[in-house]
């Protein structure tokens, strides 16, 4: 039998529960590696028709919000992190090519913040991937893709500042 969104949103919850702070997170990263080998929740979290951004669950408590991403094309991101939120990308379908940067400067008034380019590395299915808050990176999509998502906070709700990548 496969794993429910529900019962994945329960064990998230547990994780993050029993261990706040970065040691639950890296657990929850393995609740998501575990749950992309199942077909049967990757078909019902992520079913045919997904659009780009789908909340699953939103956590009443803790404010963890789980969400599916289906891109039918190719599709970048500028550098950028999730505020004050942390954020676990897991790859279910294609490749995401993310590139990570290092903060040269932070967003201030109306000037966007710099980053500098450190590395690239691809995401796979099965691989999930922890940025804490404040990490900047950016998403590759060359092809089609599906990925299940988690962010500490429901970034619809936070204001995001803009970065630009420079050399």
């Amino acid at each position: 039998m496969s794993l429910s969104v529900e019962q994945f949103a329960k064990q998230c919850r547990e994780a993050l529960v029993a261990e706040p702070g970065p040691a639950g997170r890296v657990h929850v990263v393995e609740l998501v590696q575990a749950a992309l080998k199942d077909p049967g929740f990757v078909a019902d979290a992520l079913p045919e028709g997904t659009p780009e951004r789908k909340v699953l669950y939103e956590d009443p408590d803790l404010g963890f919000t789980i969400l599916a991403h289906a891109y039918k094309g190719a599709k970048t991101s500028s550098p950028h992190d999730h505020g004050p939120s942390w954020a676990i990308y897991g790859q279910a379908e294609g490749e995401t090519v993310m590139t990570d940067y290092d903060c040269l400067a932070r967003p201030e008034g109306d000037q966007p913040g710099r980053a500098k380019r450190t590395q690239d590395y691809v995401l796979k299915p099965g691989d999930a991937y922890l940025y804490e808050p404040g990490v900047l990176h950016s998403p590759r999509r060359d092809g089609a893709t599906r990925l299940l998502r988690i962010e500490g906070l429901n970034m619809d709700k936070v204001k995001r500042q803009p970065y630009v990548a420079v050399e």
